[in-house]
């Protein structure tokens, strides 16, 4: 489980690929208690750890992960938002992300917005049913509010730290991010498309 404040921002340094592909991923995190299989948000995908050098850790990337999230277009270089998993204790901090991604997001327009950047986002058919004004939302591991929603469409506001310190503020229109929709809402909705018993 995780929070979604990003803790360092990585960089991919190399790739083996395989039917599982290998990503070794540079990182300013602290490492030296992160024991083989802990888990670590890498642009939120819950991702666990194989192996680890002083800076530098790699997870293993399944089929299923590289075709659902952004790790299928991972390449040396890629920047992620790196989070390790909660411990009891910690602050929470954003909100309850479990680092499962449900789908990727297109960027479709940026903004300035005061001090701001406002990002624009389309999402696959039915995700806009578990997105809510004011409700909670994780973009490659980020935890933002959505300011408003219209069909398949949302606006987040990015405030100038979340844009020093994570990925978003360097996107463009046409780019992908990982979208993982607030766990709550997503039961609510599989709940009300259920059958009456």
């Amino acid at each position: 489980m995780f929070t979604g404040i990003i803790a360092d921002r990585g960089t991919v340094r190399a790739v083996r690929p395989g039917a599982d592909s290998v990503f070794e991923i540079a990182t300013a995190l602290a490492l030296g208690d992160v024991a083989q299989g802990a888990s670590i948000a890498c642009a939120g995908v819950c991702l666990s750890v194989i192996e680890k050098g002083a800076d530098w850790f790699a997870v293993q990337v399944s089929a299923e992960t590289r075709a659902r999230s952004t790790a299928g277009a991972w390449r040396v270089g890629t920047r992620l938002n790196l989070e390790r998993s909660l411990r009891v204790g910690d602050e929470l901090g954003g909100h309850i992300v479990l680092g499962h991604v449900d789908a990727m997001a297109e960027l479709v327009a940026r903004r300035p917005d005061g001090d701001s950047l406002r990002l624009t986002f389309e999402v696959p058919r039915g995700c806009e049913l578990s997105i809510a004004p004011k409700g909670s939302i994780t973009l490659d591991g980020v935890s933002l509010t959505v300011n408003e929603i219209e069909g398949r469409r949302f606006g987040v506001n990015i405030i100038p730290i979340t844009r020093a310190q994570t990925t978003l503020g360097a996107l463009q229109p046409g780019d992908k991010v990982n979208l993982e929709l607030d766990v709550i809402a997503r039961y609510v909705a599989r709940l009300l498309a259920r059958e009456p018993v």
